[in-house]
């Protein structure tokens, strides 16, 4: 999108020319954005989703506006393999990994009453273990060189419990967890580890969990989006682009000491 609120184009010159950044879940959202704001400051790119038409399309779109032709692995984080096969991959192709930005994954919405037992497990599965995953298997390629960042997109029900999102708010409290745990152990071996907690997004994620409060409330997606904006200081939905200009400042050098 673009508009008054875009980051796209504003080359905010934060060091990271050259710098190796991966993505988990690149191919769309937040994450599409990030990978293309961490291009146009200058990193090379690799990354990781489920489908390789998505991935291809967003190769191609951030080489359009950056001339940068991403690298890209399919790879379904819910197991391990994958994970280790993704990051192993971005390492042999580029020689070492300096940034992962772990974006991937949704959980499904819903109340107590309306939640199975496998949708609880699919959400900690590929939110919670899928970040836990690609970062295990990154973390030895950046200690071996004294150099890391680590951003892990996770989101404010986290923090700020909804009944509705009973699944996602788990698994990102656990997220904010480990977030915090690691930090403080990694900080020693120069890998400084962040999170990044957005609240609504304009971006068919969100939609599709406003549609689970409607029909939780009984109205139109109209009136519970209505409801949302109004719980919102600015009046307004973030974009992708906003989060990725977070993403992308606490990857770089600018930021070395959160």
């Amino acid at each position: 999108s673009s508009g008054a609120n875009s980051t796209e184009g504003k080359n905010m010159d934060l060091g990271m020319q050259g710098k190796i950044a991966i993505i988990n879940g690149g191919s769309k959202g937040i994450g599409k954005k990030s990978a293309l704001l961490l291009a146009e400051e200058g990193a090379e790119i690799g990354m990781c989703a489920r489908n390789q038409d998505g991935l291809d399309a967003a190769s191609k779109e951030i080489e359009e506006k950056t001339g940068k032709k991403a690298f890209s692995v399919v790879a379904d984080t819910t197991k391990e393999t994958d994970a280790k096969n993704f990051v192993q991959k971005c390492a042999e192709h580029f020689g070492h990994v300096d940034i992962l930005i772990n974006c991937a994954g949704s959980s499904p919405g819903g109340t107590i009453d309306q939640i199975t037992e496998s949708d609880w497990m699919e959400s900690l599965n590929l939110k919670f273990m899928g970040y836990v995953r690609c970062t295990t298997a990154v973390v030895p390629f950046m200690r071996d060189r004294k150099y890391g960042r680590i951003v892990n997109v996770i989101g404010n029900d986290g923090i700020k419990p909804i009944h509705f999102e009973l699944t996602p708010g788990a698994a990102n409290a656990a997220g904010i967890n480990f977030t915090l745990a690691i930090a403080e152990s990694l900080a020693e071996d120069n890998i400084l580890v962040n999170a990044v907690n957005p609240g609504p997004v304009d971006t068919e994620r969100w939609w599709g969990l406003v549609d689970t409060m409607a029909k939780g409330r009984g109205c139109t997606r109209e009136e519970a989006a209505q409801i949302a904006l109004k719980s919102l200081p600015l009046k307004r939905y973030c974009t992708s682009e906003e989060v990725g200009s977070i993403v992308t400042f606490l990857a770089s050098e600018s930021a070395c000491y959160i």
